[in-house]
């Protein structure tokens, strides 16, 4: 018996997802002054890429019956194997068990995190609420994702409460936004018949109703990251124009014929955009700890003798 189809069932390469706990970990740096302990991290980082795979396991398994439909996923391990449904859910368990109990090596808050991400994977699959079969609800849950790997980051450093809501919101709306494009991109590409067939939710999209959902995530992340950016470091609001410039970018690559937007993993093969990107995060970086006292001043000055 070949252990080959399991091992795939873990998708590695989708763990580079769990970059989106960095953001966490700096802000809580910035914020509290407490310096990052770079071990912690990285048992974190891999706590988080255990219960992820925990959840790709379950979620393969799941949606064999629908993934057979589609004209990639078809190929999946799942679909094309024939694997012994003991062995898949006790791969699941022991994933499950080797990211929640790294998790506890870390902190409370992190596991209490780490389990969340893991439930929201049974919400998000599982009858018969399976989130992901719901109109609107299948984004915005699996977007849940994001602000919880910001969770994660920022409890490798701090045992505070929560990080601040207006980021974890914007992160949450960055998260459907980003969900609501790849939606997009595998209407485009693989035709509303075969979709609906794939997942029941396209039953009920459109492409107009995409977009104007995009439309909503992109507004609504830019509001509360706004928010956040004013009420904790003014100077961030430079990054803002680039911030969504690379909005805009993201929709074009989305537009795209067989776009790495309904396959972010390949993602890659966008050089230009990839730079783009590593351009931004630089700018944040040093807008973070280079002060602009000018900006300050022409934010509580400019209309102060405005008659």
């Amino acid at each position: 018996m070949s252990f080959v189809p399991y091992l795939k069932l873990l998708r590695v390469d989708h763990w580079f997802k769990n970059v989106f706990m960095l953001p966490g970990t700096a802000i809580a740096v910035l914020l509290t002054g407490i310096p990052v302990d770079f071990l912690k991290l990285m048992v974190g980082i891999a706590s988080a890429c255990l219960v992820a795979s925990a959840n790709y396991v379950l979620n393969e398994w799941l949606d064999a019956e629908f993934d057979r439909f589609h004209p990639e996923k078809k190929n999946r391990p799942s679909v094309t194997a024939d694997l012994n449904p003991a062995l898949v859910y006790t791969e699941y368990a022991l994933l499950t068990a080797a990211g929640l109990g790294l998790g506890a090596l870390i902190s409370v808050h992190f596991v209490a995190a780490a389990a969340s991400f893991w439930f929201m994977a049974i919400l998000y699959n599982v009858k018969p609420i399976r989130m992901k079969d719901r109109v609107f609800l299948d984004v915005l849950s699996e977007s849940v994702n994001n602000p919880i790997r910001l969770a994660l980051g920022w409890f490798v450093v701090t045992s505070a409460p929560l990080p601040p809501s207006s980021l974890s919101l914007g992160y949450w709306m960055l998260g459907a936004y980003l969900m609501g494009v790849k939606r997009y991109a595998e209407l485009r590409s693989i035709g509303p018949e075969v979709a609906a067939r794939y997942r029941r939710s396209f039953q009920a999209y459109t492409e107009e109703k995409l977009l104007i959902s995009i439309q909503f995530y992109a507004s609504s992340a830019s509001f509360f990251l706004g928010v956040f950016l004013v009420k904790h470091r003014i100077e961030l609001l430079i990054t803002l124009p680039f911030i969504a410039a690379a909005f805009a970018w993201y929709l074009h690559i989305g537009m795209k014929q067989d776009s790495a937007a309904s396959t972010p993993e390949r993602l890659y093969r966008e050089t230009g955009f990839i730079s783009y990107l590593a351009f931004v995060v630089l700018l944040t970086g040093t807008v973070f700890v280079v002060d602009l006292p000018w900006l300050d001043w022409f934010l509580n000055n400019a209309f102060s003798g405005g008659g």
